[in-house]
């Protein structure tokens, strides 16, 4: 006759499981965004280093993007809350959204382009 193990004999077992899971998933969001430092090396035991990209020059580049605008103040704020947010801001005075899809996606709540 088969044994039925209990609901409180199989909590630690589903707690351990859901934290695996949990543990997997998160590790599969990192290689994702790029986050990974450390690589190991399939032909040896020694570690490479990956860089992590390197921030940019928000004030600069919303200076650039703005330099032609009616209104530069104004542009240079918005400009810089979208670079802080996506890390990037498309090349020129305007257009070549798809440079930075991010910059590009943002909406203000009344549906218009945040992004100069």
């Amino acid at each position: 006759m088969a044994k039925y193990i209990s609901g409180q004999a199989l909590f630690p077992y589903l707690v351990l499981l859901i934290s695996l899971l949990v543990i997997r998933l998160a590790e599969s969001d990192d290689e994702q965004m790029g986050i990974t430092t450390m690589v190991l090396s399939s032909s040896s035991e020694s570690t490479a280093e990956i860089p992590l990209p390197q921030k940019i020059d928000c004030g600069g580049a919303c200076d650039t993007r703005c330099a032609l605008s009616s209104r530069p103040k104004l542009c240079k704020r918005a400009c810089g809350t979208c670079c802080a947010r996506c890390d990037c801001v498309p090349p020129g005075t305007s257009g070549n959204y798809d440079a930075c899809p991010c910059y590009a996606n943002m909406t203000t709540h009344g549906g218009r382009r945040k992004c100069p």
